[in-house]
């Protein structure tokens, strides 16, 4: 591969060198189960977070964030990549196929050859480009079956990153999160303290100084056999059920949301009212 489509090199000196953020992706990227106490069905998420530590270090820096919750790694490509590179972004974050990934009989090696596609056309604008592995899901019997797809896809995603340069932010390798308590209800979606944490974990692969501290959960409480099965049945009837449903019936919990923030702004317009005012829909 060429030099002159390679994302280039970036020393981290102090002030970080990125003026304009944008994020690509879906559920994870939107920052769905990180609720936004000042901003009503609006969620906040790692991409907010690490905005907010960017934004804060050096004068006019604008984010974007384009991820819908739902969307499969096609309709990510479809529908974000060419509106990004219209934003001329010097940074993008890029995290596709988890919805995929989770699906059964996907292929991990087709997931990857879309990535691959989409990744070069994002490297090739000159930006840095971070990529994302999944998580390991040995921790949860809920996905626990899929672990070893997530691996294949981990592996796609490094190769890839090294072919054209990009940053990896390795939730692989995030061992904190990879615990119930940093899950929602619906034991898919990261709450505050998922995404508190993976911020900072992109924050570290970025090789950007910040303040964020480890945010501490509460106990697990101490579940009888009997209490843990009940559990198992609320969340099943709550969000397995509607999860297959929607599948059968080709629908997407993104189908009626748009972007909560199209165009790249001031980090100072996440405040109530300001970046998202069509951002609705289910969140599971």
């Amino acid at each position: 591969m060429s030099d002159d489509l390679r994302s280039p090199y970036v020393e981290n000196a102090q002030p970080h060198p990125w003026r304009r953020f944008v994020a690509l992706g879906d559920s994870f990227t939107e920052g769905v189960g990180d609720p936004d106490p000042t901003r009503p069905d609006v969620y906040r998420g790692w991409a907010d977070r690490v905005a907010e530590v960017l934004s804060s270090q050096v004068d006019d820096f604008a984010y974007a964030n384009l991820a819908v919750r739902g969307k499969l790694i096609r309709q990510i490509v479809d529908e974000q990549v060419d509106p990004a590179l219209e934003l001329k972004p010097d940074l993008i974050t890029f995290c596709a196929g988890g919805n995929d990934v989770i699906r059964p009989g996907s292929d991990p090696d087709a997931v990857a050859e879309i990535f691959r596609d989409a990744v070069a056309r994002l490297s090739a604008t000159g930006a840095t480009v971070v990529v994302f592995t999944g998580i390991d899901t040995d921790f949860t019997p809920v996905f626990r079956a899929i672990r070893g797809k997530v691996a294949i896809y981990n592996e796609n995603v490094r190769a890839v990153a090294d072919q054209y340069d990009c940053i990896v932010a390795d939730q692989w390798a995030l061992k904190t999160v990879q615990d119930p308590r940093f899950f929602t209800d619906d034991r898919l979606h990261f709450n505050a303290l998922g995404h508190h944490e993976v911020a900072r974990m992109v924050l570290r692969a970025l090789n950007v100084p910040n303040e964020l501290t480890p945010m501490q959960p509460d106990p697990l409480p101490q579940r009888t056999w009997r209490e843990a099965r009940a559990e198992d049945l609320v969340w099943a009837r709550a969000h397995l059920v509607p999860w297959v449903l929607r599948r059968l019936r080709h629908q997407s919990s993104g189908d009626n949301v748009t972007a909560k923030r199209p165009e790249p702004l001031p980090v100072t317009t996440l405040a109530p009212g300001k970046d998202a005012a069509a951002h609705r829909g289910e969140s599971a």
